[in-house]
């Protein structure tokens, strides 16, 4: 819903503002009104790549500015028409109001809805800015100007009951008519940026927990997160907005749109405060039902209001927000099988161990990096791959890249290698760490980077007392690692007080510069072999080697399953980033391991 609220925001804001540009020239037509709001709309998304680092400091004073405009407005018109709708803060006349008109003053809540929207979105900024600033700007800013500027636009309303199509222009005094409409434009883009941040970061955050398939980020400030552009999902949202403002043409069936979707953004919220309350805050039963109560005779009351006008334009954020559902269900239920799968078929270091330094094959020269998503543990289709090949290279090297929520890794944190196994099984783990800012597909120098530390690692193993582990549960310095799901591993936090690490299991040893020099200072007769072997490896060629796993139903699955996967999953797979994208392997040494997962 708040994916639809991102489409339905931009559409209305700006046709308001464009409305306010023909009520001063009534003579254009609604055709050349639509017209240039979706050419505003178009630029806006345009402008997206750019990110908002360099103009997000205007956000504010502009939204400040506005909010200062209209509720000077209206306490400009409640001076100047009747100071008498001041009255309307009695709650009195709210049950006169449903006593007089019956059903048709109820219907009417769902375009009431409307003077509030746009509010509840500070509520969702909650994560980025401090309670505290939420509280004092809703309070000392928000609340009261909305108040003047309803209260405003009705006391004109009084005076001149025939203007209530657009009431608020013409309630505005004809010597600032135009820096207003120029500072209601600006508004209106700095709330439709507002919700298309708030979907790409949902979509990112979506992502994250692998329930909507991959897709491009990118990040567009150095200081702030939350700031990131996606492509795919702009276009998709630009070319929905267009087709919500041309299809519609007014604001009333968007306004109904937009009202729907944010009922049932709230009504949603307040359900998870509930869940909250309870198992978060531990809140005392009564509090939770006084809390409840009132906020759902509210809402709800709201909510039965919009339902009555799902056909005449709420249905449109159902059909966005049921759309995005069977896409991220769908990507969610094909991903984690895929994910059982791997989990559930990892190879065991005593199938390792019994195949012998030779794997059971024919070792051949050159290095193989094994991509996979697994930080623990052989993933399964190494074992397919050298059960269906009689061959496998000198040196394997399983190869997981990791993204970390900081801005940045530092070079020399890049990599966390490990070995598996015997030292002359040659097989080795490597994670690779990446900040949000930091490319993988723009690393160039990836594969000597990670030599670089492969070697690094053969030398400061040398220098280890209790050496190496051959299995994954167990540390360099012979301590338990912790068993956790490889799901959330995160890796480290990038430190500036380390120099190198170097990791056997999932522990990580800080390593200073004074170790690393004595550590390239010294060398033992087999590490040097070892280096050479390395090195002679390295220059006979190196293969990336990437799984292709399909996963289809079996011949008893259920229909909506069949559809789940074979259609909707495959097609997603099919459109979105492939692995050697999101890896940056070069095609030309590229090696794709297929294999069919039955669901």
């Amino acid at each position: 819903m708040v994916i639809g609220d991102g489409i339905l925001t931009p559409a209305i804001s700006v046709l308001s503002a464009v409305q306010g540009i023909k009520l001063d020239h009534p003579k254009m037509s609604s055709d050349v009104v639509v017209f240039v709001a979706v050419v505003i709309l178009v630029g806006l998304f345009c402008m997206q790549h750019h990110g908002i680092d360099r103009v997000g400091w205007l956000f504010a004073p502009v939204v400040f500015l506005w909010f200062l405009l209209i509720g000077g407005i209206g306490i400009f018109n409640i001076w100047k028409y009747d100071k008498g709708v001041l009255k309307a803060f009695s709650p009195v006349y709210i049950c006169r109001y449903f006593r007089s008109g019956g059903r048709d003053n109820w219907l009417s809540l769902g375009g009431i809805m409307l003077s509030i929207t746009g509010t509840e979105a500070l509520f969702a900024d909650l994560s980025h800015f401090p309670v505290l600033s939420i509280q004092i700007a809703f309070t000392a800013i928000v609340f009261p100007c909305l108040i003047f500027a309803y209260s405003g636009q009705a006391a004109y309303l009084l005076k001149n009951p025939n203007h209530v199509a657009d009431a608020f222009y013409r309630s505005i005094p004809d010597s600032i008519y135009w820096p207003v409409l120029i500072v209601a434009t600006a508004a209106a883009v700095v709330a439709s940026q507002a919700t298309i941040s708030a979907t790409f970061s949902l979509i990112k955050q979506a992502l994250a927990l692998d329930c909507f398939p991959r897709v491009k980020i990118v990040h567009t400030s150095e200081k702030f997160l939350s700031q990131i552009y996606i492509p795919d999902i702009n276009w998709i949202l630009m070319v929905l907005c267009v087709a919500v403002t041309a299809g519609f043409k007014n604001q009333s069936q968007i306004g109904n749109a937009s009202g729907t979707a944010v009922v049932i953004v709230m009504l949603v919220t307040t359900l998870l405060m509930i869940l909250i309350m309870l198992l978060v805050w531990r809140c005392h039963w009564i509090v939770v039902a006084i809390f409840t109560g009132l906020s759902l005779i509210v809402e709800g009351t709201y909510f039965s209001s919009v339902l009555c006008k799902v056909n005449q334009g709420g249905w449109v954020p159902l059909v966005i927000a049921a759309a995005f559902f069977v896409i991220m269900y769908a990507w969610h239920y094909g991903t984690m099988k895929r994910y059982e799968f791997e989990m559930h078929s990892k190879v065991s270091m005593a199938w390792i161990l019994g195949l012998g330094p030779s794997l059971g094959l024919v070792r051949v020269p050159g290095i193989g990096l094994v991509y996979t998503e697994l930080a623990r543990g052989v993933p399964h289709i190494f074992s397919h791959f050298i059960t269906n090949l009689p061959a496998i290279h000198s040196v394997v090297v399983f190869v997981c890249v990791k993204h970390l929520p900081v801005y940045t890794v530092p070079e020399e944190e890049r990599f966390l290698i490990k070995r598996i196994g015997p030292r002359n099984f040659r097989m080795f783990r490597c994670v690779a760490r990446y900040g949000y800012k930091d490319l993988h597909k723009k690393d160039e120098q990836f594969e000597k980077r990670l030599f670089d530390s492969l070697f690094m690692f053969v030398r400061l193993e040398s220098m280890m007392e209790d050496g190496c582990s051959d299995s994954d549960d167990y540390s360099l310095n012979g301590q338990q690692t912790e068993q956790s799901r490889d799901r959330n591993y995160n890796g480290n936090r990038a430190s500036s007080n380390t120099n190198a690490t170097i990791s056997s299991g999932d522990s990580i040893v800080p390593l200073d510069a004074n170790t690393i020099r004595s550590a390239i200072q010294v060398s033992s007769p087999s590490e040097v072999d070892e280096l050479e072997f390395l090195g002679n490896c390295r220059d006979t060629g190196v293969v990336h080697i990437l799984g292709n796993t399909v996963v289809t139903t079996s011949r008893e699955s259920k229909w909506y399953k069949k559809i789940a996967i074979d259609y909707i999953y495959a097609f997603l797979r099919k459109i979105c980033r492939g692995n050697s994208a999101v890896f940056n392997v070069p095609h030309e040494n590229l090696l794709n391991v297929g294999q069919i997962i039955r669901v």
